[in-house]
């Protein structure tokens, strides 16, 4: 799998990124080993994880798989921190907590990427700096970002940390089903020489297409906690778009989930697009993507199709 620098950084991680947002809930633990065991067979090195996924439940799973032969150094450790009861809190002393609690249950003493996973209009930026700035002063990540947050707050961040530490990516929502990023995020990150993850490039799982006639009783959409998360995308417009993947994918003889996954992945700007599985299979399908590059004259098709409507202050 190909491995690609994070903006102008000298981290480097794996073109596909390993989500773990279900983990130690929707999947068990021996799923998550299976997956762990097929995605670095396959050359990825990006793990993605979060203090908020399941309580830190994801994370105490990732921690014990790791624990068991797993060498450190073969993997990018990259977790979220600053959401506390489903709100966000990215004051000083609630991202250093979560922090410290995403590193003991990783078993770790240091993550390679740490981010503010989301805007907290309630506390100063001043102060989510200093704790950023104080992470990677005691070691406790080699690199911090943001997730989520709109392009003038992410050139703020990037202002007030400076060349050092300097912010180093940014994480956020990114597929065919949702383009917003590409108004000013995307030009910013390219601007500021950050690097981009791009989080759900499945479109929350239907670019797969396996709601085109149905919801499935095992997928997302039929499961009580996550049917909000899918549900948005449920819709006609998004339906046409799904149809478009399709027959892209019948055209190349390859799978929707592997055109939307290639999409999202070659796009200008992205380091790495992070997917997550229920089981290893869907991770199989998913990684078959690897060595998809879209003909031109398909991406052109699938931009056209999915097209953002640009005006002011954007276009001027």
């Amino acid at each position: 799998m190909q491995q690609r620098r994070v903006g102008r950084t000298g981290l480097r991680v794996s073109s596909i990124g390993l989500g773990t947002m279900t983990w130690g809930r929707d999947t068990e633990e021996h799923d998550a080993a299976e997956q762990l065991e097929v995605f670095l067979d396959a050359g990825g090195t990006l793990l993605d994880t979060s203090a908020s996924y399941g309580g830190g439940a994801a994370e105490a799973v990732l921690g014990r798989l790791l624990g068991s032969g797993v060498d450190r150094r073969d993997v990018v450790l990259v977790s979220k921190a600053g959401t506390r009861h489903g709100r966000p809190d990215a004051s000083r002393g609630t991202l250093l907590d979560d922090l410290d609690d995403s590193l003991a249950r990783l078993g770790t003493d240091h993550l390679d990427l740490w981010l503010v996973e989301r805007p907290d209009p309630a506390t100063p930026l001043e102060e989510t700096v200093g704790a950023l700035e104080l992470a990677v002063r005691s070691g406790r990540t080699r690199y911090v970002g943001i997730s989520n947050f709109p392009a003038w707050t992410t050139a703020q961040v990037a202002t007030a940390l400076g060349p050092a530490p300097g912010l180093a990516a940014v994480e956020v929502e990114y597929s065919l089903l949702q383009r917003g990023v590409e108004r000013e995020v995307l030009p910013a990150a390219t601007a500021l020489g950050l690097g981009v993850l791009a989080w759900s490039p499945l479109g929350r799982g239907v670019l797969t297409g396996k709601y085109r006639s149905t919801v499935p009783s095992s997928s997302r959409a039929a499961s009580s906690h996550l049917r909000a998360f899918v549900e948005p995308y449920l819709t006609d417009a998004s339906h046409g778009v799904v149809e478009a993947v399709a027959t892209a994918a019948d055209g190349l003889g390859r799978s929707a989930l592997e055109v939307a996954l290639a999409w999202a992945r070659d796009a200008p700007g992205v380091t790495s697009a992070i997917t997550g599985a229920r089981h290893a299979g869907q991770l199989r399908g998913a990684l078959e993507a690897a060595d998809l590059e879209l003909p031109r004259p398909i991406r052109e098709v699938l931009d056209e199709v999915t097209a953002l409507d640009l005006g002011y202050p954007e276009r001027f």
